[in-house]
């Protein structure tokens, strides 16, 4: 019989505890992360909060890049709300000003539909999305209402997975082990590369590609697990002249 979740990540911090790695997520230290599931990448997840490495990197650049955590309340656009980053996310937002929306998860506190946001023009000040818009067919059209509902001074991070040299994708493909074999996943409908900067920007982004050790340095990403994959990136995205007039 599996323990419950409280009791199982407080067994963690007391069997992991150590000081040779940082999370910047829940700020606790360890002596090593544990692998993910389901790829088994070693010291991936963090044994207290379960942050992987996405997560670290996201959080780090948030706290050091932008005004998120100061004390200000938002209007804050959270797409496909993980747990975690939900909880974060709604403290340094303001109860009043968090919202987060999704086509299907029972999590999210709004029933949307990316490329048909029901929300004014300029209603958000942060929109938040991470890895969702592989998911999406028409992800063009998920950017552009995205811009749309972005207020003039605001900011977004869409982070997708960088795992081709261009972006390869094929809207015939609908057999799931075909897309599994091409894009990597059943559920995906696309690889990115790194043109996909060049999507965002034709959707009326300005867009900034902040890699790894653009955000920290190497002995800090050690600290915080994150060192194995410096290409793995943050799009930074703020609204274009153009998407402005």
């Amino acid at each position: 019989m599996s323990l419950p979740r409280p009791i199982a990540r407080a067994a963690k911090r007391i069997l992991y505890a150590g000081s040779a790695l940082e999370c910047p997520v829940c700020q606790l230290s360890f002596r090593k992360f544990l692998p993910s599931t389901p790829h088994q990448r070693p010291d991936a997840r963090c044994p207290a909060c379960d942050a992987v490495e996405r997560d670290r990197l996201t959080i780090t650049f948030l706290r050091d890049r932008t005004d998120l955590f100061d004390g200000r309340p938002k209007r804050f656009l959270h797409i496909a709300p993980e747990p975690l980053m939900a909880k974060i996310f709604r403290r340094a937002a303001g109860e009043a000003g968090y919202l987060s929306g999704d086509l299907f998860s029972p999590r999210a506190m709004e029933k949307m539909d990316i490329t048909d946001i029901h929300h004014p023009d300029a209603s958000f000040d942060v929109v938040y999305c991470s890895h969702v818009l592989e998911h999406v067919p028409d992800d063009r059209k998920a950017m552009r209402e995205f811009c749309r509902v972005l207020k003039p001074d605001g900011w977004a991070i869409l982070n997708v997975p960088i795992t081709a040299e261009v972006t390869d994708e094929d809207p015939s493909i609908t057999d799931p082990q075909e897309r599994l074999r091409r894009f990597g996943q059943t559920d995906h409908v696309r690889r990115y590369g790194p043109d996909y900067a060049d999507r965002l920007r034709e959707s009326g982004f300005e867009v900034n590609v902040f890699k790894v050790l653009d955000v920290v340095d190497a002995e800090r990403a050690a600290k915080i697990g994150i060192e194995k994959d410096l290409e793995r990136s943050v799009f930074f995205c703020r609204r274009g002249s153009s998407a402005e007039a």
